[in-house]
């Protein structure tokens, strides 16, 4: 069965859905985005999602035309016509269709290009949650804004695809020296006290919703959260390491370039936050 997509304010079967070959989101992946999560119908933390999406649209000089409530009837409406119970709404906002191919800007008055869509996954009790994940290192090649959430996308699709050449599951980013994040996630390593290590929040990572909610409910259970920059070093000698993401929640990491992180399982402190999370929703 064919899905309804949501195009510029129409809502239509998938197949019917068309982009210009000028917008300018397919030619310079100028454009931002968002991937909400869905459990039992219901959107996950949707305000963080929209406040995210207005920072990036401002950052890039994007018009959002629609305001939070807008946008939500939009995802709530998807919901329904797809019958979607579990998984995540995609929306990407592109600076629209300028009438040609030019580096330029538009001009101002340009209508603006809004896509939205559903995927159907597993994100409450998918395998990767209780078994964990196996990650490798890799250079970080990608722009100097990683805080705006843009579809420049390359190079961490090019880390995943190193990640699996390599038998793992994923690729953590590494910068001088010091892992930034994971392909498509934020990390975080456990120490031998329990303290649960994150990088801070600056223009080299993203700033991640579920982050967001991780940082409040560890400190409001007792777990101490450090923000610093750590190495791959670190993370291999970790007593737990860990990611988060919109629609992975929490996942654990039980080996980074091959090395088993603690017994190989997921820890007991990656399993309080997923299941503290969970409770959240």
């Amino acid at each position: 069965m064919s899905r309804t997509v949501y195009v510029n304010g129409e809502f239509l079967p998938e197949e019917a859905a068309k982009i210009s070959v000028f917008d300018r989101g397919f030619l310079f992946a100028d454009a931002v985005y968002e991937v909400t999560a869905v459990v039992n119908g219901k959107l996950v933390d949707f305000n963080g999602h929209y406040a995210r999406l207005v920072r990036s649209c401002t950052e890039l000089g994007l018009t959002l035309r629609l305001d939070e409530h807008a946008l939500r009837d939009i995802h709530q409406r998807l919901i329904v016509e797809n019958a979607l119970q579990e998984g995540g709404i995609y929306l990407q906002l592109t600076r629209g269709n300028g009438g040609d191919r030019d580096f330029h800007y538009p001009p101002a008055d340009t209508p603006p290009t809004l896509v939205l869509f559903t995927q159907a996954r597993a994100v409450v009790d998918h395998p990767a949650a209780s078994k964990g994940i196996r990650v490798v290192t890799c250079p970080d090649i990608r722009w100097q804004r990683r805080d705006i959430k843009t579809v420049q996308l390359l190079a961490p699709c090019m880390a995943k695809a190193f990640a699996e050449a390599q038998g793992a599951d994923d690729a953590f980013l590494v910068e001088n020296g010091y892992i930034t994040e994971g392909s498509s996630c934020n990390c975080y390593i456990v120490q031998a006290d329990n303290t649960v290590v994150t990088r801070p929040l600056s223009n080299s990572i993203l700033h991640g919703i579920t982050r967001k909610a991780l940082v409040r409910l560890a400190e409001e259970h007792g777990v101490t959260i450090e923000e610093r920059l750590f190495t791959p070093e670190e993370a291999r000698n970790a007593r737990e390491v860990f990611i988060s993401s919109a629609t992975t929640f929490v996942w654990p990491v039980i080996a980074v370039d091959g090395q088993t992180i603690g017994d190989g399982k997921p820890g007991p402190v990656t399993l309080l936050l997923r299941k503290i999370y969970l409770q959240m929703l």
